[in-house]
């Protein structure tokens, strides 16, 4: 049988960065992994990603959850550092 760490490892995110696809899509874990892959595999898909995580950390802001907003952002910080792709329009420092 397949694991979810076995999914998480072939889906090219970890697991902080599913768990973040999973709360902002409302899905398990697993499903996330599937969407994640998929995603990955689209023209546009890593930005339709890092959206998701955003829009996350604003929703944690607006309900006062700053450790959970601190949490995707640092997942959102290592998507970022490793899909490239995901960059794309983001202004430079």
């Amino acid at each position: 049988m397949i694991s979810l760490e076995d999914c998480v490892a072939l889906c090219g995110l970890d697991k902080d960065e599913v768990d973040a696809i999973s709360e902002h899509e409302h899905i398990p874990e697993v499903a996330a992994t599937a969407l994640a892959n998929y995603l990955l595999h689209q023209a546009g898909g890593a930005t339709r990603i890092r959206t998701m995580m955003i829009e996350d950390i604003h929703t944690a802001l607006d309900e006062s959850r700053v450790d959970h907003a601190a949490e995707l952002f640092m997942a959102l910080r290592h998507f970022l550092e490793h899909h490239a792709e995901a960059r794309e329009g983001l202004r430079p420092h």
